[in-house]
């Protein structure tokens, strides 16, 4: 089971770390099949929104065909929209994938690429407006962490990609494996401040 998490310029650093620390752990916990590998454009390093650098093993030609596809989110979406190799590739590589996921505004590339038609999705609540206006889905949905449709799973933003994560983890190996992982990484949420309004 290979997974391709796709960065670039000013991708939103939780969107991707947060799935990859699930997806990683899983690996590391005797799934020997599966496989999680950083793709770009060119492969060459890049920085993400807010100054990380990071280095991917791979560019579009030479990254083997996954079977799960992650696209995270970021202020960097924005001018990929419009940029036929990326949304090529996304389309390309997504046709062949047993899953295509996305954390944030990385919908926003699943919907320029054409893959979410007549889908339920969703995405960070600062961009459900800009998705609902760029068409080509079903339906956009607010107020939930992750929506499955088919093949496709949305999260909301940044942090609730880990939450999809899990849940994916899930499909593949069962709930209680998933539960094994959410207790390595200790995730637990209890936000300090959740009862203020």
């Amino acid at each position: 089971m290979k997974i391709a998490f796709f960065a670039f310029e000013h991708f939103e650093e939780l969107d991707l770390v947060g799935p990859w620390e699930v997806f990683t752990m899983a690996a590391a916990m005797d799934r020997p099949d599966l496989s999680n590998v950083i793709v770009s454009p060119d492969g060459a390093p890049l920085r993400a929104s807010k100054g990380l650098e990071i280095v991917p093993q791979h560019g579009f030609g030479d990254v083997p065909q996954p079977d799960i596809l992650l696209v995270p989110g970021g202020r960097g979406v924005d001018p990929l929209l419009q940029d036929d190799a990326v949304l090529g590739w996304i389309q390309a590589t997504a046709r062949h994938c047993t899953w295509v996921t996305s954390v944030c505004s990385g919908a926003l590339l699943l919907q320029a690429a054409g893959l979410v038609k007549g889908r339920r999705i969703t995405t960070h609540w600062r961009r459900i407006q800009q998705s609902r206006e760029l068409g080509d889905v079903g339906e956009v949905l607010e107020g939930v962490r992750y929506v499955r449709d088919g093949n496709v799973v949305t999260a909301a933003g940044v942090s609730a990609g880990i939450d999809m994560a899990l849940w994916l983890v899930g499909e593949l190996y069962g709930a209680r494996f998933a539960r094994q992982v959410q207790h390595n990484i200790e995730y637990y949420p209890a936000p300090p401040y959740a009862a203020e309004t």
